[in-house]
């Protein structure tokens, strides 16, 4: 008796736990998160677990944005859709390296960049620095 109550027990955990382990389908997700996780909606499918779970606790939340952070993160999921397997390895290890680094260190650099694309924006397309206005005479 003692042991059929044991074995029910662990059955029951093991159908908790692959049911858990679905992945989630496109179709199945309500239109807020369709419109939040649009970028993604070709490979969702195919994401694994536990990145679709994160993905949709960050959809939770993207209701509050406001539409230039709404933009952005469509933005940064765009441009994560499109990278390779290794280059999406090689972000994380940045990422978790990066976080490594004191906060002071950490302002500094995201100041830099900031500078970097603010100089980006302002150069035509062609590419080449705009030449400094001069003062008329």
């Amino acid at each position: 008796m003692r042991n059929s109550v044991i074995v029910v027990f662990l059955l029951l955990g093991l159908t908790c736990i692959s049911a858990d382990a679905a992945t989630t389908s496109w179709r199945s997700l309500d239109p807020a998160q369709q419109e939040a996780l649009a970028p993604l909606s070709r490979q969702w499918d195919k994401l694994p677990e536990l990145q679709q779970h994160r993905l949709l606790k960050t959809a939770n939340r993207y209701p509050n944005l406001t539409p230039e952070q709404k933009q952005r993160f469509h933005n940064r999921l765009e441009a994560w859709s499109k990278l390779t397997p290794e280059q999406r390895k090689a972000a994380r290890e940045k990422y978790h390296a990066f976080s490594k680094v004191p906060a002071e260190k950490r302002e500094q650099v995201k100041q830099m960049v900031r500078q970097n694309q603010t100089k980006k924006a302002h150069q035509p397309a062609s590419g080449v620095p705009a030449a400094p206005l001069s003062p008329q005479p």
